[in-house]
């Protein structure tokens, strides 16, 4: 099940964060259903990660990333490269002691866009600070992954996490590589208090058809099937069926 990379914007995958890869794993295995596959080392970042796929005919192509600070990076890579914050705020205090206390968290969403510096453009007419468009890329068994993705100095994400990260890959694209996991994507919805401007700014970066509601309290939840039946992942509390 594929579908052209480039040719609407759309989610790409969803960003769990874990304090340890190891930990991370073993949340997949209890929680999915399903092993991650192995996935690889970020230099610019300090950081690994695993990988599922999770994609479904309204989310071709999409995966769930399971992401931990890499405790064997060496200089500068323990805290990120010179001048870089990490990446989904992972350097940030009160996100980390969260994890560390409860458990893995879904964080984040990234959206792949066919061009990203007009995408990019666009947020910014907004006034919008999506950040810097990095080229960034890994190492697999299969060959260099390659990509540009947009991350601020600060490393924030922001709308708290709602407004996607935004990624254009070059000719090869992850989830390609997977293998089936049985685990697919039935919805994406954001919630937060300023839905309206949340709307705007997907829209703006080619996203309109988000599920968007004004909440209290922002959230991300994403309903996955799975060997365990539906689970809904929540940037807010624990997973539930």
């Amino acid at each position: 099940m594929t579908a052209p990379l480039h040719d609407r914007p759309r989610l790409d995958h969803l960003v769990v964060m874990a304090d340890t890869l190891a930990q991370g794993a073993a949340w997949c295995e209890a929680t999915l259903g399903v092993a991650a596959a192995p996935g690889g080392e970020h230099p610019l970042f300090g950081t690994h990660n695993r990988l599922l796929t999770i994609e479904s005919p309204a989310f071709p192509l999409a995966y769930l990333e399971i992401i931990a600070i890499n405790p064997e990076a060496t200089g500068d890579r323990q805290t990120g490269a010179a001048g870089l914050k990490r990446w989904f705020d992972m350097d940030d205090a009160a996100l980390r002691e969260q994890v560390r206390a409860h458990g893995p968290r879904l964080i984040h969403w990234v959206a792949r866009v066919p061009d990203l510096q007009e995408a990019a453009a666009r947020l910014a007419m907004l006034e919008i600070d999506r950040g810097e468009l990095l080229h960034a890329s890994r190492d697999t068994p299969a060959g260099l992954l390659q990509w540009q993705i947009t991350v601020r100095p600060d490393g924030r994400r922001l709308f708290d996490g709602c407004l996607p990260t935004l990624i254009e890959w070059g000719a090869t694209h992850p989830a390609a590589r997977l293998p089936p996991s049985g685990v697919t994507l039935h919805a994406l919805r954001l919630k937060h208090p300023r839905a309206a401007a949340l709307a705007e700014a997907c829209k703006a970066a080619g996203l309109g058809d988000t599920a968007i509601e004004p909440a209290p309290q922002p959230a991300i939840e994403a309903v996955l099937a799975t060997p365990r039946g539906v689970v809904t992942l929540s940037s807010i509390g624990q997973p539930r069926p």
